[in-house]
């Protein structure tokens, strides 16, 4: 993605080993950076930031809308402990600033697996709103990244459509082509555990 590094730095009248001194990295470093050949992480946004005396957010190219950290992964349609990754392995993704959303707060996974490949390639980022936030009623059809817990007290996350079928119950689909995903999942749990929808898939950036 597209960094203000440069633009910054040379409006302040500061050269790459100036830059790199602050920060306490080689020249070099601060060109790969510049050209971007190096991700940001969260923790070089922020050294960066600090360094040009301004926000994290204000480095990055912000013309596609707003910035959106992705902190983790989420199972693309199969139940998975979720898990965040270290503050320098977290990066950032533009998405549109949709008037409806600017009071919410975007949040954002990486997804894995195959299960959800007609419509999400593993890697894809999907940014979602917080469905307590939001307090917006559940919408058939739409995507959703739904939390499971076991009796173990394990959270596990997934990311799948909601589907009704004609008796009225509420599934879990998934969009494979992959033969192991092809049945949908109920979305009321079982006796050991139970499911709750977190937030709704609001867009989906592929890092390409």
């Amino acid at each position: 993605m597209r960094n203000r590094i440069r633009e910054l730095r040379e409006a302040q009248g500061l050269s790459q080993e100036a830059l790199g001194a602050r920060i306490g990295v080689h020249w070099q470093t601060v060109l790969r950076a510049e050209s971007g050949k190096t991700a940001l992480g969260v923790t070089k946004l922020r050294n960066y930031a600090e360094a040009l005396g301004v926000e994290p957010d204000e480095l990055m190219q912000t013309e596609e809308g707003r910035m959106v950290t992705v902190k983790g992964f989420v199972q693309a349609g199969e139940w998975a402990e979720t898990w965040e990754w270290g503050e320098d392995d977290q990066y950032t993704v533009p998405v549109p600033d949709e008037p409806s959303l600017r009071h919410y707060t975007l949040h954002a996974a990486q997804t894995r697996g195959p299960s959800m490949n007609r419509r999400y390639p593993e890697g894809t980022v999907l940014v979602f709103t917080d469905i307590i936030e939001t307090q917006s009623d559940i919408q058939i059809g739409k995507r959703y990244i739904v939390e499971r817990q076991r009796a173990d007290g394990l959270r596990e996350a997934t990311v799948k459509t909601l589907w009704r079928d004609d008796a009225g119950r509420v599934w879990l689909l998934p969009e494979s082509d992959d033969p192991l995903f092809q049945q949908p999942i109920p979305i009321e749990g079982s006796e050991d555990d139970t499911v709750r929808i977190v937030g709704r898939v609001r867009f989906a950036v592929s890092r390409e």
